[in-house]
This record gives structure tokens, sequence and C-alpha cells, in this order.
């Protein structure tokens, strides 16, 4: 399997600045592949020979629940510190390289497909031991409690190691899930969705979960809110709540992207008493 990444570089000077596509409205963001180029990476404090390409963060009105990020780490690079909020969770999802993940005291070394999750107050650090770049994706939430509920496991494990559950009925449209859904000690699911071609969502969805897709793999044409956007591998959907979504699967190969959503916890009424 590969696993897509911002390009970085700088597209040729008579590249038509429009024609990729990059969209932001009150219901989602639409931001390609191609438009992740250097001048927009972030340099991160605590880490060295890295950059990261921040593709989505808490925004009011918008998607406030989670930042995503896209982090490129030289050979030799990685952090002692790399996580600056205590209370804060995190899902790594290795695209290409090599991680020395060192997490509670326990060594990883992860590859492409690899995936960690980091509970609040882990301690965890990483480098990069290959020789070649190291490329990542890293998904940061504010973990909320819940009484009676401990805090979730650290885990490591691997895209290859984990079965594609189909949705009923077919065999072209399935996640990869890496925690239980049953498990309510976790209020966010980093998952990957696989269609096969010719797969779709035969309806709209429409929910109250936020969303970050991050194409890993294969194209399609994605329903969001009103509009069909034709999509490909590198490219990042970001959907506040409520807006429609739909996805058919085109070209010849799988479709496959990593997903975020918040899941089971109350809606908080702060807003409303305000």
């Amino acid at each position: 399997m590969t696993y897509a990444f911002p390009p970085g570089g700088m597209p040729p000077l008579s590249d038509d600045p429009a024609a990729a596509g990059a969209v932001f409205t009150n219901a989602y963001a639409f931001i390609p592949g191609s438009v992740m180029r250097d001048i927009v990476a972030s340099l991160l404090p605590g880490w060295e020979g890295t950059r990261a390409w921040i593709i989505a963060r808490p925004l009011t009105g918008f998607a406030e629940t989670f930042a995503q990020y896209a982090v490129e780490v030289a050979p030799g690079g990685g952090s002692d510190a790399p996580e600056p909020d205590a209370g804060a969770e995190g899902v790594l999802f290795v695209a290409a390289g090599e991680m020395q993940l060192t997490l509670n005291g326990a060594l990883y070394t992860l590859t492409a497909g690899g995936y960690a999750y980091l509970p609040p107050g882990a301690i965890w650090s990483l480098r990069n031991t290959g020789g070649a770049l190291l490329q990542f994706h890293w998904v940061r939430k504010r973990y909320e409690p819940a009484p009676g509920l401990a805090l979730p496991d650290t885990f490591v494990t691997s895209d290859t190691d984990n079965p594609v559950n189909w949705m009923p009925g077919t065999d072209k449209w399935g996640t990869t899930r890496f925690v239980e859904p049953s498990d309510l000690r976790h209020d966010m699911h980093v998952n990957i969705v696989t269609f096969h071609p010719g797969g779709r969502i035969p309806f709209a969805e429409t929910h109250i979960m936020e969303h970050g897709l991050y194409v890993l793999e294969g194209t399609a044409e994605y329903l969001l809110n009103k509009d069909w956007v034709k999509v490909q591998a590198g490219d990042f959907m970001w959907l506040r709540a409520w807006c429609p979504q739909a996805c058919i699967a085109t070209g010849d190969g799988p479709f496959r992207y990593m997903l975020y959503k918040d899941v089971n916890r109350h809606p908080s009424l702060t807003l409303a008493a305000k």
C-alpha cells in the first residue's frame, strides 16, 4: 500500500493558481495536495530537522475539536518533547520512512502504515532513524474526560494488521477501525475508509461529527454540502458539523482516506448558556 503526503517544492510559475480548485466555504474546506508547498509549511518549537503542513486547527464557527498536521522529518531529526498540551491526545500515522517512537518507556519502529495512539499524559518522543525523509500524519485533540471512564490505553499497530470492516450488503465500502466503536473511553476515532472502484456512500451523511479526510490513495467524486468535488491522493477535506457528504469512487484502484471524527461525548452546552 502507498500513502500520500504533501509534495512540497514549488509548481511551475506558468500554472493557473485557481486550477487546483482550493475552496473555503462556511460548510467545508477543500485543500488540494498541489497547494501544500514549501512556503506554507511551518516549523515547530521543540522539533529538530522538521517542518509541518498544518491543515486543520480549531476554528470558531467551523470545526472546533481538532488539529491535523502532515509532518516531515529529516534523517536524525525529531523531538524529545513533541506535545505542548498536557491535555491533548493524538494519533500518528506513517506515510513513508522510518519512525523510532519511544512511548511510555517502550521503543517501537514504525514504517509506512504504522499507527500509534497517544492518550493525554503519555510520555513520548520520536526520531527519524532511517536514511530517508520520515513523513507522517498527526491528529491532535483536547481529550474530554467522562465520569466513570478511565483514560484510553496507548497502543501501536499498523494498517495491514487490521481488517477492513465492510458495510452490510457490500464489499466495496468499508472501514479499518483502530478502536472498537463500543469503547467509550475514546472521544475520537481516526480510521481509514476504503472504497473499491464503483463503491459509494449511497446517501448524504449529515451529522454532528466534525471530519478531517486526508486522501491516502486513489480518486473519487466527493459530495461536500451541495458540491461534487473531484478528489485524489494528497487532497484534504475539512468538514464542519452537519455538512452533507457522500462519495463515488472512480479510477481503477482503491480509493482510501484517513478519517477523523469526534465521538462518544455529550455536546457542550456552554454556548447555549451564554
